[in-house]
């Protein structure tokens, strides 16, 4: 799992996040071609802004005003929901998936 770094986020407040998520993206390509001789698919998920809690007014760690612009960046209108990227994720460990390798994608409701 990533973050939305690679696509010019701004998290001036959590530079490690940033960089580690940011560093997880960028180094995929190359991870996925050494382990697939191996068997293995890898591929990294960015899932957006979900709200696991953190996201609803009463329980946000962060102030409304903020929840509000992060919102209004979504075209659908809504946050994303755990079983928004558990979707995707599920499709690429099916078989259905098994031709994507070493692929960054982003399931986040076209959050910008």
């Amino acid at each position: 799992m990533t973050s939305g770094q690679i696509n010019g986020g701004v998290m001036e407040n959590e530079i490690a996040y940033a960089t580690s998520k940011a560093a997880l993206a960028g180094i995929t390509p190359s991870v996925a071609a050494d382990l697939i001789r191996a068997g293995i698919v890898l591929n990294t998920v960015n899932p957006g802004p979900v709200n696991t809690g953190y996201l609803e007014a009463d329980t946000a760690d962060r102030p409304p005003e903020v929840l509000e612009e992060v919102l209004s960046r979504f075209p659908g209108g809504r946050f994303g929901e755990p079983d928004d990227p558990a979707r995707l994720i599920a499709w690429l460990v099916s078989d259905e998936g098994r031709w994507m390798v070493g692929q960054v994608l982003s399931s986040d409701g076209g959050f910008r």
